[in-house]
This record gives C-alpha cells, sequence and structure tokens, in this order.
C-alpha cells in the first residue's frame, strides 16, 4: 500500500518539470507607433535568432502598437501583463512608463527611450532598480550638432524655426541645448510648440509667418508619426532641415542625423537574452547608442538649390541620390 502511493506521486513532479522544460517564452513588444517599429522589427528578430531565440520555434513575440495613440498605451500594455509574457520590449518613453504602470514584476527592455532617468523610470543608468533597463537615444546631446550640420550645409541661415512638443519629458532639455547651440554658431532660434497632431498646422503657420532661413523638429513621437506632413511643408515653403531619423531623410528632409535606431532595436536583443536566461533589469546597466547615422538626401538639396560640402558628404553614412 505504501509503495503504490510512493508511485503514485512520483508522475508528478516528472510531469511538472517536462512541462517548464517545454514553456516557450513570450516576449511583448509595445509601440507607440509603427514609424519605428516597422523598419526594425526584422532587425530585432535576427538579434535574437543570432543568440538562439527563433519565433515559432522557442519564443513567441506578442506585438502590441497605439497606432500614434498614447492613450491607448495603458491598456494594450494590460494585455500584455495578462498574457503574462516574461519581458516587455518598449518603443518611446510613454510606452515604457505605460508598462512600468501596469507591472512592477514583469522585466521591462527599453529599445528605444529618452531620458530614463528624468522621465522617473529608473534611478540611474549604472543602477536601474526595479524591472527596467534597455537603451536610451541621447537626444538632448545630439541637437546641438544637428543645429551645427545644418549651418554647414546652408551657411546663409540667420533665423531658424523649430517646433517642439512641451509636453514630452525630455523636449525641454533638448531645447535648451539647441538655444545654445544657435547661440554659439550665431544663429536666432524661433520656437514654436505643438503639443498634438491637431497643433501641426498652426504650428506651420507659425514658423511660415515669421520667414526662417531653415526649419526643422526636436525629436519625438508626435513628430515621427506626422513626419510625412513635415516634411511637405519642408518642402513648399523651400526651407532647409536637419532630422532626428533617418525617416525623415528617406522621406524627403535635407538631413538626418541620429542614433542607429536599427542598432538600439538589435542590441535590445541581447539584454531580453540576458533576461530570459536568468539576469535581473536591476543589475543590467543601460547603454547609451554607440552608431550614429547621417543621412544626406541630394535630391532634396538640387531642389533648395544648395549644394553639399564634401567634408560632409566624405562623413555620410547614407546619401540619397
Amino acid at each position: 500500500m505504501l509503495l503504490a502511493l510512493a508511485l503514485s506521486v512520483l508522475p508528478v513532479p516528472v510531469a511538472a518539470e517536462a512541462q517548464q522544460a517545454t514553456k516557450v517564452p513570450r516576449i511583448g513588444v509595445l509601440t507607440l507607433s509603427t514609424a519605428s517599429w516597422a523598419p526594425n522589427a526584422e532587425g530585432f528578430r535576427q538579434g535574437l535568432r543570432e543568440l538562439g531565440w527563433v519565433e515559432g520555434q522557442n519564443i513567441v513575440i506578442e506585438h502590441r502598437d497605439a497606432t500614434g495613440r498614447a492613450d491607448g498605451l495603458p491598456a494594450l500594455a494590460g494585455e500584455l501583463v495578462r498574457l503574462k509574457v516574461d519581458v516587455i520590449v518598449t518603443q518611446s518613453n510613454v510606452a515604457a512608463l505605460a508598462a512600468t504602470h501596469a507591472t512592477q514584476t514583469i522585466p521591462i527592455v527599453m529599445a528605444i527611450a529618452g531620458d530614463p532617468v528624468k522621465a522617473g523610470l529608473v534611478g540611474s543608468l549604472a543602477r536601474p532598480g526595479g524591472n527596467v533597463t534597455g537603451l536610451t537615444l541621447m537626444q538632448t546631446e545630439l541637437s546641438g550638432k544637428r543645429l551645427e550640420l545644418l549651418k554647414e550645409v546652408a551657411p546663409n541661415i540667420a533665423l531658424v524655426a523649430v517646433i517642439w512638443n512641451p509636453t514630452d519629458p525630455p523636449a525641454a532639455g533638448m531645447l535648451r541645448e539647441t538655444e545654445a547651440a544657435a547661440r554659439t554658431l550665431g544663429l536666432k532660434l524661433h520656437a514654436i510648440e505643438a503639443r498634438s497632431s491637431a497643433d501641426l498646422d498652426t504650428a506651420f503657420k507659425a514658423v511660415a509667418a515669421v520667414r526662417p532661413g531653415a526649419f526643422f523638429t526636436l525629436p519625438g513621437s508626435l513628430f515621427l508619426n506626422n513626419m510625412t506632413r513635415i516634411i511637405e511643408f519642408a518642402s513648399r515653403r523651400g526651407l532647409p532641415g536637419v532630422f532626428p531619423t533617418r525617416e525623415f531623410a528617406e522621406t524627403g528632409g535635407l538631413l538626418s542625423y541620429a542614433p542607429s535606431l536599427g542598432a538600439n532595436w538589435r542590441r535590445a536583443a541581447v539584454f531580453v537574452d540576458r533576461i530570459l536566461r536568468g539576469a535581473r533589469p536591476a543589475e543590467i546597466p543601460i547603454e547609451q547608442p554607440t552608431k550614429f547615422e547621417l543621412v544626406i538626401n541630394l535630391k532634396t538639396a538640387k531642389a533648395l538649390g544648395l549644394t553639399i560640402p564634401q567634408s560632409i558628404l566624405v562623413r555620410a553614412d547614407e546619401v540619397i541620390r
């Protein structure tokens, strides 16, 4: 009788171990818009494959996209939590914040983020604490560099208009950096606010009213989601501009200088791999980008009557002809 009882309980832990061994990890991906995710999704998957994680074989990827509506992110984050994903990968500060409000236990990897310390996502870059880690974009530091490039390409400009979103937490710091660079370069900067897509037409009218020599936007999901409208406005007004992601230059903007979003997404796969293998996000330092891309659109330069200096052409990662 005792032997029968012993034998009857033995298969239970064995079955549990087998079930655990065959558990397929689920990776949640939470994006504000497809503008960043779509061009880089395959790079993220490739980064995972290089580390032994193949979608449809030993991992499942659950992607949720807010189609540009930040107010939709909390519900999507909650949906990923209910699916019991093993890690959530986010694009943008607002997506990361929505994820942290939905869970304090599921690890969160920021593939793309502004200043996560100022946004209240982590305690520090070296020691994030909590359940968040990942990569930043260093956009504040790059604002001045973009203005320098614009001045090199269009040396006769005196007044530059910039549209910015004051509701975006990193934007104030980026604007201060850009204003400081403008003073150094002897340029006058005219800043115009836009808090939503509905504000853009009014902002465009304000730009036209000051008759600047050049125009651009600060980084932010609002402007990425309205990239085509922004580039069409710059084209109609004949305004050179330098923009915060390569997609702007590919769409018709004159210049873009930015961290490689593709490199960030591929690197995010490394963070996911470490977490799936047992690392704690609190102990994984947040990384800053190491690859930056300068993209020049020569077709736009020709339409604007500008000649791109050879000193800039040789530094370009891509020249669109």
